[in-house]
């Protein structure tokens, strides 16, 4: 045997089993990478999109023992509608956006509901960024309750772990109304994007604390409008420290037990423990009409206030020019307007909805006394997403409009 092939021999156990210890150390953090990066595949989305607890560690939000349940009477849909000058099958819309399920609320009564691609009324559904709707709901409670002491109060005064990065000066209220300034990519096209950036910490097992640390600021605070993603997660990193308990059992406690949601929730988290406040909640489509219609009806729920008044209408309207609806807004980075972490779309008609990407929505028409919760899974989200945005919206006002007409509960 010649002194090459003797020590290739003789380090062959030792590099097996530096390979060995290598797959187990990294094995969780690139299994995970690998599903990070295949989240969105057309033949992985779907199922993905109903079963997020399987690739990444959780949080159960119970419901109460008592579920609430709507009333019930089925009316037909608008056939078309229109968005841009440009005339919509509704039916044909709802398959080419892959949607999952929808659900039309008039008053309380679902008046349509529907599954499909293996969802079903039982069934969780990740949230995206329709979770930030919720977040905020739960920062106007712990405001009511003394836990933070004011919207206004620089969010450094109870997390002062940021002092000295992009979020020091900030206050509650920019990071509520995406105002904070901090310079952020959220094209989930672009892999070197923050938000994709972002994906990959979560799947290398870093916490979410640090990724918003490594930010950059692009604004003064206060000033302009820019939807940041990690605005969000700051106020859970909020809540968690200013209520002592995590986000999951928070949003339990406070909301979920208290207006009869009706299947349990999770919410997805990081290496640390800290929930993905940004967009990391599964519920039921059920559920989800039910947050809207707490909404609908101004944070009441039989009688009692969960969500404070003024935190609603706050929430639900764009409140400085920079926030206002319209293409044309120097100060804003959307053409859409925004409260607390609600959208107001253009032009400004006094609805509202909660909005994640591949095509998520909570919508609230008000005044037609409507609210249509809506999954989906659609892969060409991303080539598209500002078009499917507004032509969302567009049937979700024709919707309103129609039922609203041809109910008979409209009058009433």
């Amino acid at each position: 045997m010649s002194p090459v092939t003797k020590s290739l021999t003789s380090i062959g156990p030792v590099l097996a089993l530096v390979t060995l210890v290598f797959a187990v150390y990294f094995s969780p953090s690139l299994i995970r990478l690998y599903q990070v990066i295949h989240l969105y595949d057309e033949d992985r989305i779907v199922d993905n999109f109903l079963n997020m607890r399987r690739m990444f560690p959780a949080r159960d939000v119970r419901p109460g023992d008592r579920p609430f349940e709507f009333r019930r009477a089925e009316v037909a849909l608008p056939e078309t509608f229109y968005y841009e000058g440009k005339e919509f099958d509704l039916e044909r819309y709802l398959a080419d956006s892959h949607s999952t399920g929808m659900l039309v609320l008039k008053d309380d009564v679902i008046v349509y509901e529907r599954y499909w691609l293996g969802h079903h009324e039982g069934g969780t559904h990740i949230s995206w960024s329709v979770a930030k709707s919720f977040v905020s709901a739960l920062v106007g409670i712990a405001l009511a309750e003394g836990k933070i002491e004011s919207t206004e109060t620089p969010v450094t005064h109870y997390l002062p772990e940021l002092l000295g990065t992009s979020y020091d000066g900030v206050s509650i209220r920019d990071l509520l109304e995406m105002s904070s300034g901090v310079g952020f990519n959220e094209d989930y096209a672009d892999y070197d994007s923050d938000i994709n950036r972002f994906g990959r910490t979560i799947a290398f097992g870093k916490s979410m604390a640090s990724f918003a640390k490594s930010l950059t600021r692009a604004h003064e605070p206060g000033r302009y409008h820019h939807y940041v993603s990690i605005d969000t997660q700051v106020l859970g990193m909020l809540l968690v420290r200013t209520t002592g308990v995590t986000l999951a059992r928070y949003l339990e406690k406070k909301i979920w037990r208290r207006i009869g949601m009706e299947h349990p929730a999770y919410w997805v988290l990081d290496s640390t423990g800290m929930e993905a406040a940004l967009g990391g909640l599964n519920a039921s489509l059920r559920d989800y009409a039910r947050f809207g219609w707490l909404f609908l009806n101004e944070g009441r729920f039989r009688g009692e206030q969960i969500v404070p008044l003024d935190w609603v209408r706050a929430s639900t309207t764009a409140r400085a020019p920079h926030l206002l609806p319209g293409r044309n807004n120097p100060a804003s980075s959307s053409s859409w307007g925004y409260g607390y972490q609600w959208w107001i779309p253009e032009p400004d008609a006094a609805d509202y909805t909660a909005a994640g990407i591949y095509d998520q929505y909570i919508y609230v028409n008000p005044e037609r006394r409507i609210v249509v919760a809506k999954n989906s899974a659609n892969h060409r989200y991303i080539q598209a997403s500002q078009a499917t945005e507004g032509e969302h919206v567009a049937m979700f006002r024709a919707i309103a409009a129609g039922v609203d007409m041809a109910s008979p509960l409209a009058n009433r």
